[in-house]
């Protein structure tokens, strides 16, 4: 409103007149859903220095940004859950701030997860043995090992490499049932010393987790629709959905279910990507069939085939295993993001912290992959494993690859934000000029930074906003619309160089 003067004298005034810089929106964060160790805020107990576990972030997408914080709440690797080996990968391949959420927490579940056990037998055959039982419910305890040594009238129980000797089945001095390890509890109902032999525990796991688990509710904020209250969630994947795969049409229906939610999602809310993953196990003829099984067709999501194998750092006696290659390559779209920029496929990478791959395909195997939309992840001698395909699951040729649809995603999710400004403003031609100043500024930025084709900026993108595409009756219904046209620059997917015999500029 213009200023009221009532008093003579002098009077300085700021005006607005400059154009109202629209920032480019993060391309980046990613949120994992899947199965964690632990989901607390922990607490250091000033006695024995131990953690305790505090306020709970379980079913709650959680921000963490780098490896240590990520272990202080989820509590680091735990066999029967992929989500902490992809959340590793994804920082070793220059992932940034991610978002967490934990369906289950294997240490702290309490109702959903059983203990392992095993039932050691008496030496003689007469009275009672022992009962070995994990201490952590889930199936981190099926891997554990009671080793039983007898010795006389007394003997040697070992955990492990934790050897305990002279013990008996009297109580008092080496009472057995008076024996702590960190993992087993040993019961204190037998009667008989134990019979020799190696004792592996068995039956510790946890209730499936169901496709209505992972789909989660928006009201109660929980599962992946939890995460549409949060804006700057551009990345969505979930490796845990893997956790379990038996093969059986039920399970595979259910990996149908939640990745169909998954797309879904990302393209009601228009500026987020999908990263699936196959199952483990697939030759390249399964993992087309798996394709043409779920049948997806969408810009918004890209396939990642076959499963990577990676240092197994979990309380597993396994030295190594194989995981979904999700968390490792939403790594190496951050590094791209950050390196070149989101215009640049996440493709020809090395994906760091891989050992192998589950199959190493051939160039003909992927032929029948790549026009499919499944992406995939190939070791090249001497070059190291890669990530060697950019396309999206979809079937119109105009958003074919990754970079294309995340372009679009990026520039989308800007212009709502930074063109907040304009509504309510009166909807005429002075306003039309700044909305096409504004943009237009924004897109030489994006043409600038190598995002999008062409020699100068008319060739690259175009700005409309006139009386053609709003007349009176736009005008009328409170509406106001610009028109924008962009050239993505595509990956040079294929590179053809052309060889012929040439006799010299002499020759006739």
């Amino acid at each position: 409103m213009p200023a009221t003067y009532v008093t003579p004298g002098v009077y300085v005034e700021e005006v607005d007149r400059g154009s109202k810089p629209i920032e480019a929106a993060g391309a980046s964060m990613a949120a994992f859903v899947g199965i964690t160790a632990e989901a607390s805020y922990k607490t250091i107990d000033p006695e024995t220095g131990n953690r305790i576990p505090g306020q709970s972030v379980l079913n709650k997408a959680t921000l963490v940004t780098n490896w240590t914080q990520f272990q202080n709440v989820f509590g680091g690797f735990i066999s029967g859950a992929y989500l902490p080996d992809a959340v590793y990968g994804y920082f070793m391949n220059g992932g940034g701030p991610c978002y967490i959420t934990s369906l289950r927490a294997l240490r702290e579940d309490k109702d959903g997860a059983t203990a392992a056990s095993v039932a050691i037998p008496p030496a003689s055959g007469k009275g009672k043995g022992l009962t070995a039982t994990a201490k952590v419910a889930g199936e981190g305890g099926n891997a554990l090992t009671v080793t039983i040594k007898n010795e006389g009238e007394t003997f040697t129980l070992s955990v492990g490499s934790d050897a305990r000797t002279g013990l008996t089945m009297k109580k008092g001095e080496n009472f057995v049932g008076d024996v702590d390890f960190e993992s087993v509890t040993i019961s204190d109902t037998g009667t008989a010393n134990p019979a020799d032999g190696v004792y592996t525990l068995s039956g510790g796991g946890s209730q499936p987790i169901t496709a209505a688990d992972f789909i989660g509710d928006v009201q109660a904020r929980t599962g992946l629709a939890g995460l549409e209250a949060l804006d700057d969630v551009r990345l969505v994947l979930c490796p845990d959905l893997m956790v379990g795969y038996d093969g059986s049409d039920a399970f595979k229906e259910k990996i149908k279910a939640v990745q169909t939610a998954i797309i879904a999602d990302c393209e009601r809310l228009r500026y987020r990507f999908a990263i699936l993953d196959t199952p483990p196990g697939l030759n390249a003829q399964q993992a087309k069939e798996w394709r043409l099984y779920v049948n997806f067709d969408s810009s918004f999501a890209a396939m990642y085939y076959p499963w990577v194998q990676v240092a197994d750092l979990s309380d597993s006696p396994q030295t190594t295993k194989f995981m979904p290659p999700s968390g490792h390559v939403v790594g190496i779209y951050n590094r791209v993001d950050g390196t070149v920029g989101f215009h640049k496929a996440p493709a020809n990478e090395v994906v760091q912290g891989a050992l192998s791959v589950e199959l190493n395909l051939t160039k003909g195997e992927q032929g029948t992959l790549n026009p499919l939309g499944v992406n995939c992840i190939r070791s090249f001698p001497g070059r190291g494993i890669r990530v060697w395909g950019a396309r999206t699951l979809s079937s119109d040729g105009s958003w074919r690859y990754i970079n294309v649809r995340r372009l679009f995603i990026v520039v989308g999710a800007s212009l709502e934000t930074g063109m907040q400004w304009v509504v309510f403003e009166p909807n005429d031609r002075s306003l039309w000029a700044k909305v096409r100043r504004d943009a237009i500024s924004f897109l030489s930025t994006i043409w600038l930074s190598g995002a999008l084709f062409g020699s100068t900026k008319d060739e690259a993108f175009y700005v409309k906003c006139d009386d053609e595409l709003n007349p009176p009756e736009i005008r009328d219904l409170g509406q106001l619309i610009i028109e924008i046209g962009m050239a993505p620059v595509k990956p040079a997917e294929f590179v053809i160089f052309r060889l012929s015999q040439w006799a010299g500029p002499n020759a006739e």
